[in-house]
């Protein structure tokens, strides 16, 4: 019998409206799954179960009373510990705020939290949100759910490994160079990354930058879709929020939650192993090239290219550094000694850039934007691999090399990722089956400018298209083996630095 803590939360939401599920039930399922399996790879590292249980209970008397019931009533929500969450511990993995507790919520969170969702938990998240390695000193590191040895990738690690293990239905996530995308790939869950602005914020140092964005992660696309319905919204205090007065932009449910799969025959789809320049690693790009061989039928047409993504090592760097510098340089000048290697080595570096070099980056960008614009004139959707390479042990800061080559700095390993970022084109990471080591392979796939309901639409055709494949279906970890494997605490440099 399935536990209710596995059922998606399209069919949640369902059960507990028609009173077949109690929202309690639900979270003592959650709760459950948690006290088995997450001792095997430290996803959740802080609960609030006395606030949960209150709100479930409250959750269930609505229900009962026979009130209007929001988007997400009484559903269990994870959150990523870089996300404030009004009086649950939020320590963005740094030892600076290793004791704080917000007094108000992030403004994704807040929305969740409008819709009916319980927050109950936050998830593990590298410091600061800097690498893609799930690694901290003050909750330690998070193991992939297919291998606790090897890495969750990041930063939103922790959400992704929850949702894989059935710890939460939904998790927020955020993402700059591959960061809810990523770890969707190593999990086998679904990971999205929004166009700018979709869903507002008003944390990002540098208001006008598209480098970062707040997003949803789920199981389904089903879900990831009705999450989305519910983060999207308005927010004067971002920039990138763009409104038109007296026209609801945003804010109509029914464009993300009630989609159906796209007709694919009618789509042109493009293909890419590197976009021409990422460092994928030759097994990524034998599975990739099987998985292109089982849905290039499925479209229209089907053919190699991508945009012109000349320069985007350089413009990411400096680009990522400015954000760095602005968000942490007071912190690299008071007390150096509580940030780890990577804020570091991103404000070290930022320091070295001059004024031209900025200028040279955003250039840079504004250039790939372009590209991406004529390529999406022939084209209506293009995938590529998520990650450049198959997990590796989470000992490995990242990725030194690939194939026997050096990468250039210890995120160009991502280049997959912030080549969608720089255009800031919405993406979304699929499960696909395994890889050849057994392990799971994300599929990404990127739409047109705006194109967030397109990129869902072929992501829901793609998973509904291979539900019933044993080999392409979104593969599930082992829970039974997890349930019995040692505590990752017990690891050697378990707690130590990315």
């Amino acid at each position: 019998m399935t536990a209710p803590c596995d059922l998606s939360a399209v069919d949640l939401r369902r059960l507990i409206a028609t009173k077949a599920l109690s929202p309690v039930e639900l979270l003592d399922s959650c709760l459950a799954r948690i006290d088995a399996i997450d001792p095997a790879v430290n996803a959740m590292v802080a609960l609030d179960i006395e606030g949960a249980r209150a709100a479930a209970k409250e959750a269930e008397a609505q229900v009962m009373r026979g009130e209007p019931l929001p988007p997400l009533h009484g559903i269990p929500v994870a959150v990523k510990d870089t996300h404030e969450t009004k009086g649950l511990r939020t320590t963005h993995g740094s030892p600076i705020f290793a004791d704080h507790v917000p007094t108000e919520d992030a403004a994704c969170i807040a929305r969740l939290r409008a819709a009916g969702g319980i927050i109950f938990g936050k998830t593990n998240t590298p410091e600061w949100a800097a690498g893609a390695n799930t690694r901290n000193p003050v909750y330690g590191v998070t193991g992939n759910p297919f291998d606790p040895s090897k890495s969750s990738a990041g930063s939103s690690g922790g959400s992704a490994v929850a949702l894989a293990c059935g710890m939460a239905p939904l998790a927020s996530g955020s993402d700059m160079g591959g960061s809810l995308r990523n770890p969707a790939g190593y999990s086998g869950i679904v990971g999205m990354r929004p166009s700018y602005g979709l869903v507002a914020s008003h944390k990002r140092a540098f208001g006008w930058s598209n480098l970062s964005t707040d997003g949803p992660m789920a199981r389904t696309v089903a879900d990831t879709a009705l999450m989305l319905s519910v983060m999207a919204s308005d927010d004067e205090l971002d920039p990138l929020a763009y409104t038109l007065p007296g026209e609801p932009v945003r804010g109509r449910p029914e464009r993300w939650s009630e989609l159906a799969p796209a007709d694919l025959k009618s789509l042109r789809l493009g293909f890419t192993e590197d976009f021409g320049f990422a460092p994928t690693e030759q097994h990524i790009r034998r599975v990739f090239r099987d998985r292109v061989e089982a849905i290039a039928p499925l479209f229209a047409s089907a053919e190699t290219g991508s945009p012109d993504c000349t320069g985007a090592d350089d413009a990411f760097a400096v680009l990522r550094a400015s954000n760095f510098l602005a968000s942490h340089g007071t912190n690299y000048r008071e007390r150096p000694h509580m940030l780890g290697p990577h804020v570091r080595a991103n404000i070290e570096e930022g320091l070295k850039y001059s004024l031209a070099d900025y200028a040279r980056a955003a250039s840079t960008q504004t250039a790939i934007y372009r590209a991406y614009q004529s390529f999406f004139e022939t084209h209506d959707v293009l995938v590529s691999p998520t990650l450049t390479l198959s997990p590796r042990p989470w000992s490995e800061s990242y990725a030194a090399e690939i194939d026997g080559e050096p990468t250039k700095s210890y995120f160009h390993w991502l280049a997959l990722a912030y080549a969608v970022t720089l255009a800031g084109h919405p993406a979304l990471s699929l499960p696909l089956g395994l890889d050849e080591a057994g392990l799971p392979f994300g599929l990404q796939i990127i739409g047109p400018r705006g194109g967030d309901a397109i990129v869902l639409k072929v992501a829901l055709a793609l998973e509904t298209a291979f539900a019933g494949d044993a080999r392409l279906s979104r593969p599930l970890p082992d829970l039974d083996r997890l349930a019995k494997a040692s505590p990752i605490n017990e690891a050697p440099d378990f707690m130590k630095w990315a």
